[in-house]
């Protein structure tokens, strides 16, 4: 059953029409997503909510997921975390692998399409095998800094595709073929971010063991040094002078030593103070990410580390402030003063929470404001409008 017109409730008025209009505008082509996954965030939690609608609109749209052995995807791991500026060891050998494997994977995936989007690092290499179509490199990450070794290798794959869509401009590289920048959105209608009634609210909080005794401040977010979990436990504990509050840190730990490390002083904070929860949750855990959002007092999303992280719009959609670091991410959804604030600091974190919790009447009203900004900006369905417009123009 369709459900494209369930979103003529949530979006900006005229914009569901806009996207039918579209749609008749790529009729009868045939268009073609690849990931690597079609678990976690990123591209699959995109795909996942989008290529239902653009079928539902009347759009042929398939999605592909490349496979291989546990060398293949360490590799791509590697090459991506390199891509983003980390230090990783590439070997010729691997990167030799991971070419021939996504070989193999082109001769068992339908790859025939008027437009070919690949997103990220595990299925770029594909583009070595492309017989016909446009294609497109989707990259969901930052890779302006890349290591040098990573970025030689990786613009080779990138000079082949016909085009690049980045989330951000600060998130580019100079590339040999056309650039489009396509921020990412949320799925309203989504189990993360759909309405959900009390008694399923409260079921949720209640097997998590969250009471709503005090003012809550939440952040959500992998257990790593890139989104200072710790900073925020800093902030709480300046705040816990001056009011009763509660913290929850929900998220999960990576497979790293430094965010073992993370979550071993997380757990040591929780244990010596019985207001701060730490929360390990799977990363299908949306229901559950849905119930904190929503009963909230702030949310926080204290990140140093650049992404786009879209924590920050599913908060704003619930209706609450956000408190943010000042990654280009955080600062694209962000309004300084109107529905959030961006902080550098614990100190300033800390001031932030206090100055909403001294004034109580600016809390609903940003979230009413942040809410708004969301619907106008980071909805699938503006997102969708954009696919849509590049789909016609690459096509044309």
């Amino acid at each position: 059953m369709s459900r494209i017109g369930e979103y003529r409730h949530v979006a900006p008025q005229g914009t569901v029409d806009i996207l039918e209009r579209l749609a008749d505008r790529v009729r009868g082509r045939r268009f073609l997503h690849v990931s690597g996954s079609r678990l976690g965030g990123g591209s699959a939690q995109a795909l996942r909510a989008g290529v239902p609608v653009l079928n539902d609109l009347g759009v042929d749209t398939s999605w592909e997921v490349t496979g291989g052995d546990a060398s293949y995807y360490a590799t791509a791991r590697a090459l991506q975390a390199a891509l983003e500026g980390g230090e990783r060891v590439l070997t010729e050998a691997g990167l030799e692998r991971y070419v021939e494997t996504n070989k193999t994977n082109a001769k068992k995936l339908d790859l025939r399409a008027d437009l070919v989007f690949i997103h990220d690092v595990p299925p770029a290499s594909l583009v070595t095998e492309r017989t016909a179509g446009r294609w497109v490199w989707r990259c969901h990450f930052d890779c302006a800094a890349p290591q040098h070794g990573a970025w030689s290798f990786f613009r080779t794959l990138v000079d082949r595709f016909d085009a690049a869509v980045f989330s951000l401009p600060q998130y580019a590289r100079r590339l040999g073929v056309p650039a489009y920048i396509l921020h990412p959105s949320i799925d309203p209608l989504s189990d993360r971010n759909r309405d959900l009634a009390p008694r399923e609210r409260e079921a949720v909080l209640t097997s998590l063991r969250v009471t709503q005794d005090k003012p809550l401040l939440l952040q959500v977010g992998p257990f790593t040094r890139g989104h200072d979990p710790l900073g925020v436990v800093n902030a709480y504990r300046i705040v816990k002078k001056h009011h009763d509050v509660r913290l929850v840190l929900a998220g999960h730990a990576e497979d790293d030593p430094d965010s073992r490390e993370v979550l071993a002083d997380l757990r040591e904070a929780a244990r010596t103070d019985e207001d701060v929860v730490v929360l390990e949750l799977p990363a299908d855990a949306h229901l559950q990410i849905n119930a904190l959002q929503r009963v909230a007092t702030i949310a926080l999303q204290k990140s140093t580390q650049e992404r786009f992280d879209l924590g920050v719009a599913e908060a704003m959609w619930k209706g609450k402030p956000v408190i943010g670091g000042p990654t280009a991410g955080i600062a694209q959804q962000i309004i300084p003063h109107v529905n959030g604030y961006i902080v550098h600091s614990v100190e300033g974190t800390a001031f932030r929470i206090r100055q909403l919790l001294n004034n109580r009447e600016q809390i609903p009203r940003m979230g009413a404001a942040g809410r708004e900004h969301v619907r106008r900006t980071f909805l699938i369905t503006r997102q969708l409008l954009d696919y849509l417009a590049l789909m016609v123009h690459l096509t044309a």
